[in-house]
């Protein structure tokens, strides 16, 4: 069973900066394409970073270029997200999942081309 699980939100200032992690179990990180997503109520959930172990691709949604970071320790089976010089439009719950279809150069942010989702943290930023 693939299971994933988020973790390292919380509350900072604008500016600041936090590091998520995703804890995967059940599969192996060179079969998926695996991302980060986040939503805040009453808006879609949009995709954020991409990245892939199987062709190295990854992506980022324009607006967190520069800031964030996404990386990957297959030993570990954790996905990491690196948000630096978060403003208060960074805020919501962010979610990993993982995607069947291994290259983000493919599924891009589809949220329906990823298969396996975590429960979700919630990210605040205060101005």
């Amino acid at each position: 069973e693939v299971q994933l699980v988020e973790s390292g939100g919380g509350l900072v200032q604008d500016g600041g900066s936090l590091r998520l992690s995703c804890v995967a179990s059940g599969w192996t990180f060179g079969d998926f394409a695996i991302g980060w997503f986040r939503q805040v109520p009453g808006k879609e959930r949009e995709g954020v970073s991409c990245i892939s172990s199987y062709d190295g691709s990854t992506s980022y949604l324009e607006s967190v270029k520069g800031r964030f970071t996404i990386s990957s320790d297959s030993a570990k089976n954790t996905l990491y997200l690196q948000m630096n010089r978060l403003k208060p439009e960074d805020t919501a719950v962010y979610y990993c999942a993982a995607s069947r279809i291994r290259s983000c150069n493919v599924v891009r942010f589809t949220t329906i081309g990823y298969e396996y989702w975590g429960q979700g943290v919630q990210v605040t930023i205060s101005s």
